[in-house]
């Protein structure tokens, strides 16, 4: 006959359930971790390290040069003339922005007459950068221009200017596009060389 097979020892079973049972509550435990850092990390992204646009403002815009003659032999308008303009870019994010190179440029009736470099560079953190730009005027595209003349004589210039600040902010390893632009109306009165009060509009957008 067959010997019967020994029964298991009584504590053989339970201690098997007790091991499955802590591994379980292991991997349980290490869910909620993952979880928990999941959710503070999204409550961070949304609120404290949220990406915030940068604000551009135009402090002043002033002539810095302005010479207009005559040439009535032929008929023509000589004009030399220079334009300053004071601008802040502000940071408000918790993090610093790199923005790429870019221009400053002065139009007149729709045309380009002036551009100055805005070289590349980084705005700290929760800081305000200053920018002081210097476009000076293309005499030749401005009087080509039909209505260049007529509006020198009639001693009033209407121009425009503008410029577009754009970069990156690294938000948790995460590197989101932001851009700022604005873009100013102005009038150049000959006789007294200024400039009247400038009108801006400001688009800001990541």
């Amino acid at each position: 006959m067959e010997e019967a097979s020994a029964p298991p020892m009584p504590d053989e079973q339970p201690k098997e359930g007790k091991q499955s049972h802590k591994c379980r509550n292991i991997c349980i435990a290490a869910s909620v971790v993952v979880v928990i850092l999941f959710l503070v990390v999204l409550i961070l992204a949304l609120t404290v390290f949220k990406a915030r646009k940068p604000v551009i403002t135009v402090n002043s815009i002033n002539l810095k040069d302005l010479d207009v003659s005559f040439d009535i032999s032929q008929m023509r308008a000589l004009l030399n003339m220079t334009v300053d303009a004071d601008l802040s870019v502000r940071n408000p994010n918790r993090v610093g922005v790199e923005y790429r190179s870019s221009s400053a440029l002065l139009g007149y009736r729709g045309v380009s007459i002036g551009e100055a470099p805005i070289p590349a560079g980084r705005i700290s953190a929760d800081s305000t950068e200053e920018m002081k730009i210097a476009v000076t005027v293309m005499a030749d595209r401005l009087l080509s221009n039909q209505r260049g003349l007529p509006d020198i004589l009639a001693g009033v210039l209407p121009l425009s200017a503008s410029t577009k600040i754009s970069g990156k902010v690294s938000i948790l390893g995460i590197k989101i596009h932001v851009a700022s632009a604005v873009s100013c109306d102005i009038e150049v009165f000959i006789s007294n060389r200024t400039i009247d009060d400038h009108q801006c509009k400001y688009d800001t957008k990541l």
